[in-house]
């Protein structure tokens, strides 16, 4: 094990431990009695946020994907960086300024939280769908044209595997992303675990704070390894070790 994999590991152990040492005192202060007391409300505002989650990111997916691979065809490779700029320009948005326009568009309630979470959702779908197709080898190309593949044979059995890890490593960051930037929809009445979160914050109650943070913190860690698990069953274990090599 080399020295940068062995800081790693002592530091996600770290990490691990503090975690736990965490979870462990303040389940034992009390601070997510919240949650016993009152589990019919606890299960649905985790509803909202789940369904939230589960639609903008679906949404965002639909669009990405096929959006990275058209801009990777020779035929659309002059608009690629009109999209990719656009895309980043968006980014660059700060998440409450997105909920915000949203709310202006389209009232309050759950459709502009989801729709302001599928914004903040597509670029880094995008831009990993992008940078895996643009990283295949030419050479494998080229030897692919070499055997007769045509352009479709090509993308679905050359370029899509090869680039599987990048694609579903964009997908994850998302999904991650969107579970913690989802209690923001509190702000415009999208519901969801961040009615507790704020409401905590404004009573100054640690109670009502804890019980809704820590489920979506939760929720984040096993969404990261459910797409992890995922992965190790998509892409084949070429393709994995060849990834880790150039890592």
């Amino acid at each position: 094990m080399n020295r940068k994999k062995l800081l790693a590991t002592l530091l996600k152990t770290l990490l691990s431990i503090l975690t736990v040492l965490f979870f462990v005192w303040s389940y034992r202060s009390g601070y997510y009695q919240l949650i016993f007391d009152d589990p019919e409300g606890f299960w649905y505002l985790f509803q909202q946020h789940l369904k939230m989650v589960l639609l903008s990111s679906s949404l965002a997916i639909a669009l990405s994907v096929p959006l990275g691979i058209l801009v990777t065809r020779p035929k659309f490779k002059k608009i690629q960086w009109l999209i990719m700029n656009t895309a980043n320009l968006g980014q660059t948005i700060p998440s409450l300024a997105i909920l915000a326009l949203a709310m202006t568009w389209m009232g309050i309630g759950f459709k502009p939280a989801v729709f302001a979470l599928f914004l903040y959702s597509l670029l880094p779908i995008l831009r990993n769908t992008v940078a895996g197709i643009d990283s295949i080898k030419p050479e494998l190309l080229d030897a692919a044209r070499g055997m007769g593949y045509k352009p479709y044979q090509i993308l679905f059995k050359i370029e899509l595997p090869n680039a599987a890890f990048s694609i579903l490593a964009g997908i994850r960051t998302a999904v991650v992303l969107n579970i913690g930037t989802a209690a923001l929809a509190y702000l415009v009445g999208g519901g969801g675990l961040g009615d507790w979160i704020f409401t905590g914050i404004m009573m100054r109650d640690n109670i009502y704070l804890l019980s809704g943070a820590v489920p979506v913190t939760l929720l984040a860690l096993f969404a990261d390894l459910i797409l992890r698990i995922i992965e190790s069953f998509v892409i084949s274990k070429g393709v994995r070790q060849s990834v880790e090599a150039d890592g």
